[in-house]
């Protein structure tokens, strides 16, 4: 079997969980994790070679898929063009907001370099995503609604993080339990998105920081916290540790409407997660599958979610999901 190459760019929990999730398929192999960090200060979860950013050109040739494991909020943007122009690359953007904008720039490097980069890989956007178009597509008269939560964003955690003045924190999506009443009960409801969501923000704050002003930074922070009722909680980097250590998450995507004939239907996608980062790293790593492929078949450019076949993402032989999966 000739294994798909894999390299991880960033080792946080996002990292760490690719590399979880590698090690669960036989035809991917890890070959070398990219850090800013001093590499002798970096402990890999399992055994592999840890390397400098500066590193990276070493390794063309010799890595068929990068994934890119840095956040959303001043990571990707800048890493995917630069990374893209040297490898394959996955990623895991979800500043919905910027999707567009930050897909005609990947576009454009991809393209100019010959390489495949997947973009806004993961469970949302990824495979909500998916359930948003079949859905929608499926059910022609209807109305589509999405809730997070509750549990841990990563994303929304690390832009707290990126504020001056923050050590540490940990946001939560929250859904409004009335609203997601009213569509499970059909009523299609119009929603702002102040009505579906709350967010609860746990911030860890340096010493002698200005916490009126890290609250004020947080809850008009636009395409993050701006539009929806948020809570900022002040807590010791103990609490922190031992009440929010983890990172669950989850949420739904529905579909209700109705035939022509006036009969009524709800569709239903939802995930729960002990782990948003390790679900998240289980998704890019099968995407990563897909784009070497692709790769093989000579594409190039950025695909999203709707551009790749399942067939792709699977380890089984074409024959092998017709018979076991159709």
């Amino acid at each position: 079997m000739n294994k798909i190459r894999i390299g991880i760019v960033g080792y946080g929990n996002l990292g760490r969980g690719v590399q979880y999730a590698a090690e669960q398929n036989e035809d991917l192999e890890v070959v070398a994790v990219f850090t800013r960090r001093d590499p002798a200060t970096v402990e890999p979860i399992l055994p592999v070679k840890v390397e400098r950013m500066d590193a990276l050109s070493d390794y063309v040739g010799k890595i068929d898929v990068m994934i890119l494991c840095g956040g959303s909020a001043t990571d990707l943007p800048r890493q995917s063009v630069e990374v893209v122009r040297l490898f394959n690359t996955v990623d895991s953007f979800d500043t919905h907001a910027h999707i567009p904008e930050y897909y005609d720039r990947l576009n454009a490097a991809a393209k100019e370099a010959g390489h495949v980069g997947a973009m806004s890989i993961g469970w949302d956007p990824g495979l909500f995503s998916l359930a948003r178009i079949y859905f929608d597509s499926a059910l022609a008269e209807g109305s589509t609604y999405t809730f997070w939560g509750k549990g841990v964003s990563q994303g929304h955690s690390d832009a707290i993080r990126r504020v001056h003045g923050v050590k540490d924190a940990r946001q939560y999506t929250v859904p409004v339990e009335e609203a997601l009443r009213r569509v499970r009960a059909g009523e299609e409801p119009e929603l702002t998105t102040r009505e579906k969501h709350t967010r609860e923000c746990y911030v860890v704050a340096e010493e002698s920081a200005d916490l009126a002003r890290i609250e004020h930074d947080i809850k008009t922070m636009p395409d993050y916290f701006a539009d929806y009722d948020t809570t900022v909680h002040f807590i010791s980097e103990e609490e922190l540790l031992r009440d929010h250590a983890g990172i669950p998450h989850g949420g739904f995507v529905l579909r209700s409407g109705k035939s022509a004939a006036g009969n009524r239907f709800l569709m239903e996608f939802s995930l729960k997660l002990d782990s948003n980062p390790e679900f998240t790293s289980s998704v890019l790593v099968a995407y990563a599958r897909a784009v070497g492929r692709l790769a093989n078949e000579g594409k190039a450019g950025a695909f999203t979610a709707f551009d790749i076949a399942p067939k792709y993402l699977s380890p089984l032989s074409e024959e092998e999901q017709r018979r076991q999966l159709l």
